[in-house]
C-alpha cells in the first residue's frame, strides 16, 4: 500500500470515541451545530435547489436523506446535496495553515453516510474529527495557490471518515483513499475571475466523490496503486510531503484549531469587517474622500482592479472580494446574506465607495499571517480627518472565538424561517449531547422545512 495512505489509514483504524477528549467532542459539536445552520441559511438558493433536484432522481439501498426536504437519495447525493447546502454562503468554518479551505465540506458526507450506516451519535463525531484531521493535514503539508483547489483535501477526507463509518477494514480503506484521490484532482480556477455557482459546490462534490470512493472499496473494487508517492501519483503534481503528527499523537485534533465564521464572507474578509465596523456611521459616505486596507499578501489579489473582484456582478464573487464587502458593512453596519442580493450587487452607492477605496500589503502583516490575521482601515475624509482601526483576531478565531451562546444565536438566525421554533430548540438539544443519539438519522430527521419550495 501507498506508505501517505497507509499512514492514513492506520491512524483511522485506531482512532476511538474514548481517544476523543472532552474538548475536542464539544468543538465538533459546534463545527456540526454551525454546518447545519449554514445549510439551513442557503436553502433556498439557486444552486442548493439544482442540487437537491438532481440528487432526487436516485434513490439508495440503503438511503440517506436531503436536508430541509427529507427526501430519500443515495448517500453520494446527499453528501453533494447538503454539503452544497454548507458551503453555498460561504458561512462554514476555515481553516489555514499553509494552504486554506473549509474542512466543514467533508460533513456533508459523514452526515450522510452516518444515516445511511445508522450510525450512532459517537461514530458520527469520530468519523467527523478523522475527517477534519485529513484535510487540515493537508493544508499543514501542501503549499497553497499550486493550481489545484482545496476539495484536494475534502475527498480523502471524506472517503477516509466515510470508510470509517461503513466499517470498512485497513485494506479497503486504502483502496478507498486510492480511488478517491487519483480521479479528484479539482483546479483553483474555480475561485479566480468571475465566480460561478461551482464555488457552493467544489467541496460538496468532493464529499460526494470520497463517499462513492469508499462504498466502491466495499464491493471490492480496487484502486491504483501508489496512488500517492508513486511516479505520477499525487507527489507528482503536489510535490513530496509527510504527513505532520495526527491528533491526540502528542497534538490537539485539528477540529478544535479551526475559525468560525461569524460574518458570510471569504475567510480574508473577516478583519477588514470587524475593523471597518467600528467606524460604522462615525462618518457619511459621501464625506470619504478615501479608504486605505492595510492587510497581508491576499492584497496582491487587487492589483488589477478590472479584475471581477473589483467590479462582482455574482453573489459568489461579490462574498470573495474584500472591497464590496467592506463597502457593504460601512454602509450597513453588518454583512448578512442580503449583502449578496442581486439589487446589493447594483447599489450604486456601494459601488461608489469601491471606488475610492484601495488595498495595500503591509510587510510585517504577511509575516504575522496566518497566527494572526491583522488588518488596519483608513479612512480620509474630504475635510482631511484621518480615522483608523484594526483588528488582529477576527470574531471567530480561535483566539476569539464565539461563545455557544452565539453560536446558539446563528443558529437559531440561519435556520428562522426554515425551521419551527420548536424545532430549532429541539434540534439544538440534540445536537449538543450528539454522543448520546442512538441513531444520527433521528437529529437528521429534524432538518424538515416547514415551507420548502421544491
Amino acid at each position: 500500500m501507498d506508505q501517505r495512505i497507509h499512514e492514513l489509514v492506520e491512524y483511522a483504524a485506531t482512532l476511538r470515541f474514548e481517544d476523543l477528549p472532552q474538548p475536542a467532542v464539544h468543538e465538533c459539536k459546534r463545527r456540526i451545530i454551525d454546518s447545519l445552520a449554514c445549510a439551513m441559511g442557503a436553502f433556498d438558493e439557486e444552486a442548493c435547489r439544482i442540487a437537491r433536484a438532481v440528487a432526487r432522481r436516485c434513490v439508495g439501498n440503503p438511503p440517506a436523506r436531503i436536508l430541509g426536504t427529507l427526501d430519500r437519495t443515495t448517500p453520494e447525493h446527499a453528501a453533494f446535496a447538503n454539503g452544497a447546502m454548507i458551503r453555498c454562503h460561504d458561512y462554514n468554518d476555515a481553516y489555514f495553515a499553509r494552504s486554506s479551505g473549509h474542512p466543514s465540506d467533508g460533513l456533508g458526507a459523514v452526515l450522510a453516510v452516518g444515516e445511511a450506516a445508522r450510525a450512532h451519535g459517537r461514530a458520527v463525531i469520530t468519523a467527523a474529527a478523522l475527517s477534519y484531521e485529513a484535510y487540515c493535514n493537508f493544508s499543514d503539508v501542501l503549499q497553497r495557490e499550486q493550481g489545484w483547489d482545496y476539495p484536494l483535501h475534502v475527498v480523502v477526507a471524506s472517503a477516509a471518515a466515510s470508510a470509517k463509518l461503513l466499517g470498512l477494514g485497513a485494506p479497503q480503506a486504502g483502496q478507498a483513499i486510492a480511488l478517491a484521490v487519483t480521479p479528484n484532482l479539482p483546479l483553483e480556477q474555480t475561485r479566480l475571475g468571475e465566480i460561478s455557482m461551482w464555488k457552493s459546490c467544489a467541496g460538496a462534490n468532493a464529499a460526494r466523490n470520497g463517499v462513492f470512493a469508499a462504498l466502491l472499496a466495499r464491493e471490492g473494487l480496487t484502486g491504483p496503486d501508489q496512488a500517492i508517492t508513486g511516479r505520477w501519483g499525487l507527489c507528482h503534481k503536489v510535490g513530496r510531503f509527510e504527513w505532520a503528527p495526527f491528533g491526540g499523537r502528542g497534538g490537539p485534533f485539528r477540529i478544535t484549531q479551526t475559525h468560525i465564521k461569524y460574518y458570510p464572507s471569504v475567510i480574508h474578509s473577516q478583519s477588514p469587517v470587524t475593523a471597518v465596523l467600528e467606524l460604522h456611521g462615525k462618518v457619511a459616505p459621501e464625506d470619504i474622500e478615501s479608504i486605505t486596507v492595510e492587510t497581508y499578501w491576499v492584497a496582491e489579489r487587487y492589483v488589477d482592479r478590472g479584475s471581477p473582484l473589483w467590479h462582482p456582478s455574482t453573489r459568489e464573487t461579490a462574498d470573495h472580494s474584500i472591497p464590496y464587502i467592506v463597502a457593504a458593512a460601512l454602509l450597513d453596519g453588518n454583512v448578512t446574506a442580503e449583502s449578496f442580493s442581486e439589487e446589493r450587487l447594483r447599489d450604486p452607492r456601494l459601488h461608489a465607495l469601491m471606488r475610492k477605496m484601495s488595498l495595500r500589503e503591509n510587510p510585517g502583516f504577511t509575516k504575522a499571517h496566518p497566527s494572526a490575521w491583522p488588518c488596519r482601515i483608513e479612512i480620509i475624509t474630504r475635510s482631511g480627518e484621518h480615522m483608523t482601526a484594526g483588528c488582529e483576531y477576527f470574531r471567530g478565531h480561535i483566539k476569539n472565538p464565539l461563545s455557544d451562546a452565539e453560536l446558539e444565536a446563528k443558529f437559531r438566525r440561519l435556520a428562522a424561517g426554515r425551521l419551527a421554533p420548536g424545532q430549532i430548540d429541539a434540534a439544538l438539544a440534540r445536537l449538543w449531547a450528539l454522543e448520546q443519539a442512538a441513531d444520527i438519522g433521528e437529529v437528521i430527521g429534524l432538518f424538515a422545512v416547514e415551507r420548502a419550495r421544491d
